[in-house]
C-alpha cells in the first residue's frame, strides 16, 4: 500500500513544518516605537525619533525574550523600512542592529538619508553608544 505510506509521509512533513504565525507592525507613536506582533503577542519593538520633514532616526531594537532566536529583529526591521518607504520617508541608522542589517543589503539604500545617514558600520555604532553611556 504505497499510497498509505505517501499519506503518512506527507502528514509527518506537515506536522514537522514550522507554522507561520501572522505578523503585523504597529506604529506606537505615543511610545516612539514600531512594534511587531506575532499573533497576539508583542514580539519586538524598534524605538525611533520622528524628525522633520519625514526622517526617522532608528535608535534601538529589542526582542522579547520569549521570541529571541526566531528572526524577529530582521523581520521587524524589514517591515519598518517598508513602512518608512510607504511614507516616502528616510532613515538615519543609529541602532547597531539596523546598521548591520542595512550593510548587508542594497534593497533599502534609497531610504538612508544622504545628509544624515547615521553610522556606516556596526562597530562604529556600538562604539558611539558605549561612549554615550560613559
Amino acid at each position: 500500500m504505497p499510497m498509505d505510506e505517501d499519506r503518512r509521509d506527507l502528514a509527518a512533513e506537515e506536522s514537522a513544518a514550522p507554522r507561520r504565525v501572522a505578523e503585523h507592525l504597529v506604529d506606537n507613536a505615543e511610545k516612539g516605537r514600531f512594534e511587531l506582533y506575532r499573533g497576539e503577542s508583542l514580539a519586538g519593538w524598534l524605538y525611533y525619533t520622528h524628525l522633520s520633514p519625514n526622517r526617522y532616526a532608528l535608535r534601538h531594537t529589542e526582542v522579547d525574550a520569549a521570541h529571541r532566536g526566531r528572526g524577529v529583529a530582521g523581520a521587524m526591521v524589514t517591515q519598518v523600512l517598508e513602512e518608512v518607504r510607504s511614507r516616502a520617508g528616510t532613515v538615519t541608522a543609529i541602532c547597531p542592529f539596523v546598521v548591520d542589517f542595512l550593510s548587508k543589503t542594497s534593497a533599502y539604500t534609497d531610504l538612508v538619508d544622504p545628509r544624515h545617514p547615521g553610522y556606516a558600520d556596526r562597530a562604529t555604532a556600538e562604539a558611539a553608544l558605549r561612549e554615550a553611556r560613559d
